[in-house]
């Protein structure tokens, strides 16, 4: 089942259990995932991979919006992407912790025989590929520095 058809049978959950901040948020991802589907060079349907990286997007503007709404002191606003992001993260693949990702980084560094910062990019290009929604960039791109630096 694609994701679009799995997000609209809990758009129609969420309204017959009136659940107002769920609906909210499966409404950002239908919304999200009908406009990718319909940019300019897109396929008719969504790869897997494309839904994931429209769905890390989401989250990733999400926390964005808290962390300004939490300095601002709008604690309401903040609570509103809160809400979205736990509505939208169980969609996402189960991601990596830190620990794991750190292993699977430093066999890739072995692997590649990389031993200084100055070829960060290569291990960065393939790590990125192939941890592709299982990990954020940033989180990457730390480990990688730290385990080369």
């Amino acid at each position: 089942m694609s994701l679009i058809t799995q997000v609209d049978q809990d758009i129609r959950q969420a309204m017959l259990a009136r659940q107002p901040e769920r609906l909210r948020g499966l409404r950002a991802i239908k919304s999200a995932l009908l406009l990718a589907r319909t940019e300019k060079g897109a396929a008719e349907e969504l790869t897997a991979e494309a839904e994931i990286k429209v769905l890390q997007k989401l989250i990733k503007q999400r926390k964005e919006s808290a962390e300004i709404y939490k300095t601002q002191n709008r604690d309401d606003l903040y609570q509103i992407e809160m809400e979205e992001m736990k509505v939208i993260e169980p969609y996402l693949p189960q991601q990596m912790t830190r620990f794991e990702i750190e292993g699977y980084i430093q066999e890739l560094i072995t692997r590649l025989g990389a031993t200084s910062v100055n070829e960060m990019g290569k291990v960065m290009g393939i790590a990125s590929k192939e941890l592709a929604g299982q990990a954020d960039g940033r989180t990457i791109s730390e480990v990688v520095r730290q385990l080369l630096g």
